[in-house]
């Protein structure tokens, strides 16, 4: 394991047993982070993460909680000091879309989106922002958000309000914690390949790949490398960013 970034820091990620949350874990690892595997419904997936971890020689343990709700993030944040003692680094990166035209879109399916997209984000930055401040060694919070919460797109108003919503939440987190040296960024990622990108037609994904300058959609250890960045201490004077990795999507 490469120690150099996180050495002897304590990190959760949300959603992490699949997709880019899993990236971001193993990342993490591989930089010194004792890491929280957080998994809603997948324990095998989470747990064989965390055995790829430990088998590198990492720290690693997987804890269950639907993050949408609060009783359940507490309960995340709680495990996790139980667990290591201190919260230096939080990645907020749970998410799901229920794609559908708002004339057609079910109340559930907005609210299904905005609490697993955007309350989540809520309700684990309360948890966790009292111990990072108790602990007066500053701290790390990410959230993950899209491009989508930037430029909008058709059929998909409730992920891009919930992702739009992450974005405000984070300046003004930025602003509120700054002063104790807690940095909060919001990362925004393009067309990777997930769970979430895999149900597109082929057709749809290479209308997206005319509009990006690079012309491929983006690797997860591409995100993965730019969330370690800003959970070490060479972010430590930037707070309050959005910062768009799509391979020029959104420019």
């Amino acid at each position: 394991m490469d120690e150099q970034l996180l050495a002897n820091k304590v990190a959760i990620v949300t959603g992490a047993s699949r997709g880019i949350g899993r990236a971001i874990a193993l990342d993490l690892a591989r930089n010194g982070a004792s890491v929280v595997v957080n998994y809603n419904s997948s324990p095998d997936p989470a747990g064989e993460l965390v055995a790829e971890i430990q088998a590198a020689g990492g720290q690693a343990v997987a804890i269950q909680a639907d993050v949408s709700d609060f009783a359940a993030a507490q309960a995340l944040i709680k495990a996790t000091l139980d667990a290591y003692g201190q919260i230096d680094i939080l990645v907020n990166n749970a998410g799901t879309t229920r794609d559908m035209l708002l004339m057609m879109m079910k109340e559930d399916d907005w609210d299904t989106v905005i609490d697993t997209n955007l309350k989540s984000v809520y309700n684990c930055c309360k948890a966790a922002v009292r111990p990072m401040l108790r602990r007066k060694k500053g701290g790390r919070i990410i959230n993950i958000t899209s491009i989508v919460g930037l430029v909008g797109q058709g059929g998909q108003t409730n992920y891009a309000a919930s992702k739009a919503g992450i974005i405000g939440f984070s300046k003004s987190l930025a602003k509120e914690v700054g002063p104790r040296q807690i940095t909060v960024n919001a990362v925004a990622p393009g067309f990777f390949p997930t769970a979430l990108t895999a149900v597109l037609s082929d057709e749809m994904v290479q209308k997206a790949l005319a509009y990006i300058p690079l012309g491929r959609l983006g690797e997860l250890d591409e995100v993965a490398h730019l969330v370690t960045f800003l959970a070490s201490d060479r972010a430590a004077y930037i707070t309050g960013e959005v910062i768009r990795i799509d391979g020029g999507m959104a420019m």
